[in-house]
């Protein structure tokens, strides 16, 4: 019998049943009796197995932002409870990190910078009131100095030689010599005498003429504060210029510092029964012994510093009533009030309130 025309055997037949796959040399089993198509080009099941990669690499990506906003969301209720606990009812600083405040501002330690500036209580917040309070007075003392030109802008008085005009315990703002100078003043230190004021209807403290602050050469107590009467020069016998209600002398012989022993003004205490130079008080009044020119009164307000320097009592200070009126002096407050008030010769002392 021909080969050709010999039966297939099962070899053979199982041969012919396998199929080929185009593009490669041998067929692909896999780990059983199935064949595995790997496709033409080789790539269809490498893309199928990278899109499952790439697909869980995402899913990964997505858990981790997942779980680091939870943390931060954790974080962010965690600060707000810290922050709610040490400041209280105050807004809670949320998202704004720059709000946050600093690791030494929270929990116990507290930088002293921190607790200075925001403890309620405790040492720390006395002093940080009294340094407040100091504060604010110099800034006014300098708004003061800076009107006035003077320093004290500001003087209390100690003794009634000026009442009823000036009290004591008034407090008594006062300028250098020659600033605010009305017009009635003819010197360089703008002062207007008790004579110029009665001509020229200038009053202050209710009556002609200008108060002064004046201090002696060698006096140790408190400056002087009285009326300027009027004006005399070197030399000059000054007798018949005085009102005889003011001393009791028959002459210029008999009258103190007359004639004068140099230029200035004759003074006087509203309430005083005799010119300061006639009971030995002062000489004549020179130009550079004035300190200062009163503008201004407030009632009372002068006792802080009596009390302070041990001049007053708080008992008596307590005991008067509030005088309400006569803040202001550029108008009379009535007769003038230059005239006999006894045989006081006390003169009206003065103490600096920021001195």
């Amino acid at each position: 019998m021909d080969e050709g025309d010999r039966p297939a055997s099962d070899e053979d037949s199982d041969r012919r049943a396998e199929p080929v796959e185009e593009g490669y040399g041998e067929t692909a089993k896999g780990n059983g009796d199935d064949p595995v198509s790997r496709g033409t080009d080789g790539t269809a099941d490498r893309d199928s197995d990278e899109s499952v990669d790439e697909a869980a690499r995402r899913d990964d990506k997505t858990a981790i932002s997942a779980d680091e906003s939870a943390v931060d969301a954790v974080d962010s209720a965690e600060g707000s409870v810290e922050w709610t606990e040490l400041n209280g009812n105050q807004e809670s600083p949320g998202d704004n990190r720059d709000d946050i405040p600093s690791e030494g501002a929270i929990g116990g330690d507290k930088s002293l910078v921190y607790q200075f500036r925001h403890d309620n209580d405790g040492t720390l917040m006395w002093v940080r009131e009294m340094l407040s309070s100091v504060a604010i007075v110099l800034v006014l003392g300098l708004i003061l100095f800076g009107v006035s030109g003077v320093w004290p802008p500001m003087v209390a008085v100690e003794s009634g030689s000026m009442e009823p005009n000036m009290e004591v315990g008034d407090l008594v703002f006062i300028t250098e010599p020659g600033r605010f100078a009305p017009d009635a003043a003819t010197n360089d230190i703008g002062v207007v005498t008790h004579e110029e004021g009665s001509a020229a209807e200038y009053q202050t403290f209710g009556s002609y003429g200008s108060v002064v602050i004046f201090q002696p050469p060698g006096r140790t107590a408190s400056p002087i504060i009285h009326r300027a009467m009027f004006h005399v020069e070197e030399g000059e016998d000054w007798y018949d210029q005085a009102d005889d209600r003011y001393h009791n002398a028959a002459n210029c012989d008999d009258l103190r510092h007359c004639p004068a022993p140099h230029d200035g003004f004759i003074t006087l205490g509203d309430n005083n029964g005799e010119y300061d130079q006639a009971n030995g008080l002062a000489e004549p009044v020179k130009a550079d012994w004035v300190t200062g020119v009163a503008r201004l009164r407030v009632p009372y307000l002068g006792y802080v510093r009596l009390i302070a320097t041990g001049q007053a009592e708080l008992g008596d200070v307590l005991a008067m009533s509030v005088e309400t009126n006569g803040y202001f002096t550029s108008e009379p407050s009535g007769p003038d009030p230059v005239a006999d008030r006894g045989p006081s010769s006390s003169g009206t002392e003065t103490r600096g309130v920021f001195a």
